[in-house]
């Protein structure tokens, strides 16, 4: 479970001032899939970072109950002149779990073939992102933080990422942030639409959706 406590961050852009968050509070419970929804530069991926940690409110707590990821498929921690494997060898001593078990199922699910043993530096964005995915798939956390990752790859590549996301989710809870409404009634429980700094959080996702829809002129009712 993660809990908002007056969260608050404001950044200041050529002499003008984005409120992202404005004194949120809000409950994300265990076992639950929750996705944020909003326009574009609303403050989503921002929002996602200080639930992980990687980004300090400038007001307020985020408090964390249990283990919580890095935001699934972010493939920017990667070390770009070690190999696919190294990669995965590496961020599995720091997490402390079975180096040879993360490995195969990173193998297995990422299908990057030869490329496994090749430096990250050579690897497409698609590529990069599927090893991104199947090393924070293949560690258990209590809550998965996503944002947008299953757009990545072929269709067939991104059905199986949705059914490993899917198992999972349900045995983890995961915020998500994603702009396909077709996701978000396939795999959440809840959702939420952060739009100027407040966030309006919705035991019901069509309510949610149907916020979010206002907000974009009725012209985002994709069901991919």
């Amino acid at each position: 479970m993660i809990e908002l406590r007056n969260v608050c961050k404001t950044y200041v852009t050529n002499g003008r001032r984005k409120i992202v968050a404005q004194n949120v509070n809000a409950i994300f419970p265990a076992r639950r899939a929750v996705a944020v929804l909003g326009r574009n530069g609303a403050g989503k991926s921002t929002l996602l970072r200080m639930i992980s940690g990687a980004m300090e409110p400038d007001s307020g707590e985020v408090v964390r109950h249990g283990t919580v990821s890095w935001p699934v498929g972010f493939a920017g921690s990667f070390h770009q002149d070690l190999t696919g494997l190294q990669n995965v060898r590496f961020i599995a001593r720091v997490y402390g779990v079975d180096t040879d078990e993360l490995v195969d199922f990173v193998a297995d699910f990422a299908e990057l073939g030869q490329h496994f043993n090749l430096p990250v530096r050579s690897y497409s964005s698609g590529m990069k992102s599927r090893l991104a995915f199947g090393v924070s798939m293949g560690i258990h956390f209590d809550t998965y933080l996503v944002d947008e990752v299953t757009a990545v790859g072929d269709a067939s590549f991104k059905r199986k990422s949705e059914a490993l996301f899917q198992q999972r989710i349900s045995q983890s809870a995961a915020v998500m942030v994603t702009h396909t409404m077709g996701q978000v009634r396939r795999l959440c429980h809840h959702a939420g639409v952060l739009e100027n700094g407040v966030f309006h959080f919705y035991e019901d996702v069509e309510d949610a959706i149907a916020h979010h829809e206002r907000l974009m002129g009725g012209d985002d009712k994709g069901d991919e």
